[in-house]
């Protein structure tokens, strides 16, 4: 296997959390390492261990006062009103917990580290701990803390990359990286995500100075339809703009098994889009990003590291790995009585369907000039 190919992880998203009552009190990350590393996908040779990145670092994108207040909440664990209020630490979803400061860092020294290694010859790096694509400059956004995904493109356009996508296929609108790079003729953001669903921004016709493409699909996406976007939507645009590196932002909250959206992909569509991409440019950065059912975060991101790698999926898990399946907890009625599919094996079944006319209008739409 291409010794090339690496993946960037870290032990911190093990023992951290952020509250018993979060959709994130989950194992993701470390579910997904662990179900690797039992199926044999996962060697030291290729495994790197995340630096956090450093209050410097950080400021390339984020304010100075908001990276203090951040470290400031992880020292005292509480926060005046006043930062609340202005920073969204502790409020709308972004709740203070012991690492508050460095889980985010360590996020986004992962995705900086994968740039170094594709600076050093890498082809591409996996980073499922990266794709926090809401984060702002100046506060909290989305469960994001701070926004790795445009750290890792501001790095590779400062290393000289004339060309970056950034393609997210996260049910949620990647309004912070669109915000970001709005008007940079050296980016092309290409964001299929849900319509009508938070952050409530990514409309069709807004192309954000020319930097962004958005394809905001209706609910009960399947699996068909999934594909024709990428065909004759995504994978031309992407080809057009000929990039240099592709970063993708592969979070799984469009899955049917997640129940932060409405859309109704299997996991297969998801790892098409991966293969797709592969072929898109020489190197790529591949990011998690939103999922919030712990069995099908740990299946589908285990299942990006195989395609990347070009491993086989099994059409039965071995012993090993579903005992890491069967160790997952998850504080919601679908985890009380699981089935056992998500034990057992790693693909879902094919969500097959028509494709509606509304999805051929949206392809056509998104390639209008």
């Amino acid at each position: 296997m291409p010794a090339s190919r690496l993946f960037i992880g870290s032990e911190i998203y093990r023992r951290s959390t952020y509250g018993s009552k979060h959709p994130l009190a989950i194992s993701r990350v470390s579910a997904c390492i662990d179900l690797c590393r039992s199926l044999g996908w996962l060697t030291e040779d290729v495994y790197i261990d995340s630096p956090c990145a450093t209050p410097e670092q950080l400021r390339r994108f984020h304010t100075a006062d908001y990276v203090a207040a951040l470290i400031a909440a992880e020292e005292c664990q509480r926060v005046p009103e006043e930062t609340k209020a202005r920073y969204h630490i502790g409020i709308n979803g972004n709740p203070v917990f012991a690492e508050i400061f460095r889980r985010p860092a360590t996020a986004c020294g992962g995705t900086l580290k994968a740039v170094d290694l594709l600076s050093a010859g890498s082809e591409i790096v996996y980073h499922p701990a990266g794709g926090t694509h809401h984060g702002r400059p100046d506060r909290a956004s989305g469960f994001c803390y701070l926004n790795d995904p445009v750290l890792g493109i501001q790095a590779l356009l400062d290393s000289g990359v004339a060309r970056v996508l950034y393609l997210d296929i996260d049910a949620h609108h990647c309004d912070g990286v669109q915000d970001a790079f709005a008007g940079e003729s050296r980016v092309l953001m290409i964001s299929v995500h849900e319509a009508g669903r938070w952050p409530h921004t990514g409309a069709i016709d807004d192309r954000a100075g020319g930097a962004a493409r958005n394809i905001p699909v209706p609910r009960g996406l399947n699996d068909e339809e999934f594909e024709f976007l990428l065909e004759r939507a995504v994978f031309p645009l992407a080809s057009r703009f000929r990039p240099q590196v592709v970063v993708m932002q592969g979070g799984c909250d469009a899955l049917a098994d997640d129940p932060m959206s409405k859309l109704e992909l299997s996991n297969n569509a998801l790892w098409r889009a991966v293969r797709g991409a592969m072929t898109i440019a020489p190197r790529m950065i591949v990011l998690g990003g939103g999922g919030y059912n712990p069995w099908a975060v740990a299946r589908c991101w285990a299942g990006v590291w195989a395609t990347l790698r070009g491993y086989t999926i099994p059409a039965h898990l071995p012993a090993e790995a579903e005992a890491v399946l069967r160790t997952l907890v998850w504080h919601r009625s679908q985890g009380r009585n699981p089935p056992e599919h998500w034990f057992k094996h790693l693909a879902d079944a094919p969500r097959r369907g028509p494709i509606r006319p509304e999805i051929r209008e949206i392809a056509a739409r998104t390639l209008q000039d």
